[in-house]
């Protein structure tokens, strides 16, 4: 994404008459770039932007954004490295300068077309100038003009390293200025958790002497007064943890959001801990035979363009030999997408391709951190028996975090984390069921409406999707409407229609007759993944894009039943389902008309999901805001749901009031396609 910025203002600066100060800022974003990451990062970002340029606007701007990757990664180094102006500047030049230079000589001594073409570009130039200052009677000064010029074109051997050598000087001095004060606003470099075998001499597992990576030996594991703390905190997330987990057991992780199940799971994964954790082996996190790890957010471990090369990241060939991709897919419901784009994939399919590149490596310990938040209630089922197949088929030692206590069999062992502590219990209780108030009176007139909307992904391309066909209906206010389906139905998609954040590849999608997509931030929108739209740093920050004052945080705060002392927190100390409220907090202290929210109950807790389910229910009882929830949890919905509509395969089959009959209904359509 930098890399494109640069470029985009590259070919401003390459396009647009005297407009080369662009060419200064380009550098910006590569020098935030280069003062985060390392070498190789720089690498693939000056093949990334010269590769594009090149595509964009031939061997000129190719060279240009070649320059200046270099120049503000030797900004974004020095700025790491404390170095002064002069230094950074003078340390730019003498990298730059030399190659640009003899480069740009030999070309034109090479190629005497080249070597015309910018004389007569100098002399075009030139004569224009010239032309003004004999027409206010400067004669001699043009004069002087056309000898200099004359001279320096005879001596342009000298005169082109020497103006380049300027050129770049100067570029180099605007570019550290604009650095210096852009820098520190972007913020703190962020600390990251390592995982896998980097603290190996921390966790017991010992070194291989002969430099060789120790077998893979991650379970049993056992755990010893374990405490755990993210770097740049001053208490412990985790403390005096300690148990042992065998091999070939299944165990159920549970405990609100917050409580400490994601560290946890990291520790597993190989993150440095204080107190003892002894393996038999290595971690071995990602290689055969070791350690797997599936995140809450699919995404954020696909690295494949398509499906088949996601599941072979990273393995040998002679390892990929021996996967049977398609029968793979196959048995975790993504058969016969080998080819699709993962891009295209929703969050339940990555969420599958997720586990099935994990099962690929045959681990002895799978660590799933959430793997079933944004799947679908037979979706689930099915991923729970394909974990427990493991454990019996293959020996696997499964460590499953959860929030769904239906997920939990008879014969698994349980996991309770409170404040920190790890404890094994024998049952855990539930949760209190949610307060679903009557509405004051029936929904209004029609806000959003739909009509023949279809939705097509990468258009006449090879990787054509369609997403959407022929769906039409309507949204009034303060209506409640609930979008269900299997994964990969098109419920995000339509989701994103209603905010406008996608125009419709056919028909038409309207708020108050005019096009969603052009009226944008009008409906409210909460993605899957709240953490993409929590901008600011703390919660207190996130919330004054909408309020300006403290009573009104409180109040947006407790309103999604947080405590308003989190108003001083940061935002990446919060778990997924408290990121998730604060979301829905500022989009509610907005004051949208409508209200689209997408897979919002994925990821949290029972406690959290109840108070949830409330507010949203008191939305729906004040009739305040038309409320559109995409979900393939019907369960949690229902209840206050005035209207329920069903997608398959991107078709609106079922448009009914939310009574049991629709229920069923769509409960059908959602487990037949699953199973289809």
């Amino acid at each position: 994404m930098l890399v494109d910025i640069a470029l985009a203002l590259s070919l401003l600066a390459f396009l647009v008459p005297y407009a080369q100060v662009f060419f200064a800022a380009a550098c910006i974003p590569i020098v935030v770039l280069a003062s985060r990451h390392r070498l190789r990062v720089m690498v693939v970002a000056f093949f990334a932007g010269t590769s594009a340029g090149f595509v964009l606007g031939g061997s000129g701007l190719a060279v240009n954004i070649a320059v200046l990757t270099v120049l503000g990664g030797l900004i974004g180094v020095g700025s790491r490295h404390g170095w002064g102006r002069t230094r950074t500047v003078v340390t730019a030049l003498c990298v730059l300068w030399p190659p640009v230079a003899g480069a740009t000589v030999g070309l034109m001594a090479a190629f005497s077309n080249l070597r015309r073409l910018s004389f007569d570009q100098a002399r075009n130039g030139w004569a224009g100038i010239a032309r003004i200052l004999r027409n206010l009677s400067l004669d001699a000064l043009a004069d002087a003009g056309d000898a200099t010029l004359s001279w320096l074109l005879r001596h342009w051997y000298l005169v082109v390293p020497a103006v380049e050598l300027v050129t770049l000087a100067f570029l180099a001095r605007i570019a550290h200025g604009l650095a210096v004060r852009v820098l520190p606003r972007v913020g703190p470099r962020r600390a990251r958790v390592a995982l896998g075998d980097d603290h190996q001499a921390s966790n017991g597992s010992g070194t291989d002497r002969s430099g060789l990576a120790p077998a893979p030996g991650p379970v049993p594991l056992r755990l010893q007064d374990v405490r755990f703390t993210y770097p740049g905190e001053a208490t412990s997330t985790l403390h005096d943890v300690s148990l042992e987990i065998g091999t070939g057991e299944l165990w159920a992780v549970l405990g609100a959001n917050g409580a400490g199940k994601s560290s946890f799971a990291r520790v597993l994964a190989g993150a440095a801990a204080g107190g003892t954790i002894t393996r038999p082996g290595a971690v071995s996190l990602g290689g055969v035979g070791g350690t797997a790890m599936i995140f809450q957010r699919p995404e954020s471990q696909v690295l494949g363009v398509r499906v088949r090369d996601d599941v072979l990241w990273g393995l040998t060939r002679e390892e990929a030999g021996r996967i049977d991709v398609e029968r793979l897919l196959e048995e975790f419901g993504l058969g016969g997408l080998a080819e699709r784009e993962t891009a295209t994939l929703s969050g339940g399919q990555l969420q599958r391709l997720a586990l099935a590149g994990a099962v690929a490596r045959d681990p002895a310990l799978l660590v799933s951190d959430e793997s079933t938040a944004m799947v679908d209630a037979a979706g689930r089922r099915r991923l729970m028996e394909q974990l427990r197949a493991l454990v019996r088929t293959r020996g696997t030692t499964v460590v499953h975090v959860t929030h769904r206590r239906a997920e939990i069999d008879d014969h698994d062992r349980l996991l309770l984390v409170d404040g920190g502590a790890v404890t094994p219990v024998a049952t855990v209780a539930a949760a209190r069921p949610p307060t679903v108030e009557t509405p004051l009176g029936p929904p209004g007139g029609d806000v959003v409406t739909l009509r023949d909307v279809g939705f097509v992904y990468s258009p006449r391309s090879p990787w054509e999707h369609r997403a959407l066909r022929g769906v039409t209906t309507s949204v009034r206010a303060g209506e409640t409407v609930l979008v269900a389906g299997s994964n990969g139905s098109g419920k995000s998609t339509l989701a994103w229609i209603l905010a406008g954040l996608l125009p419709p590849s056919e028909g038409t999608a309207d708020l108050d007759g005019w096009p969603i997509s052009e009226q944008v931030g009008q409906v409210a929108l909460g993605f899957q993944h709240a953490r993409l739209q929590l901008l600011r740093p703390r919660v207190r920050d996130e919330l004054a894009i909408a309020v300006d004052d403290h009573v009104s945080v409180v109040r947006a705060l407790t309103r999604v039943g947080l405590d308003p002392r989190l108003a001083a927190a940061r935002i990446d100390a919060l778990s997924g389902g408290q990121q998730r409220r604060v979301l829905l907090a500022r989009l509610l202290a907005s004051g949208p008309r409508v209200l689209v929210l997408d897979e919002p109950f994925a990821g949290l807790d029972d406690e959290a999901r109840v108070t949830l389910t409330t507010v949203l229910a008191g939305l729906r009882a004040t009739r305040e805001v038309a409320i559109v929830v995409v979900s393939h949890d019907l369960d949690d919905v229902a209840p206050f749901a005035d209207r329920l509509l069903a997608l398959r395969h991107g078709v609106l089959v079922l448009d009914a009031a939310a009574d049991q009959s629709a229920l069923d209904a769509a409960t059908a359509i959602v487990t037949e396609e699953q199973v289809s």
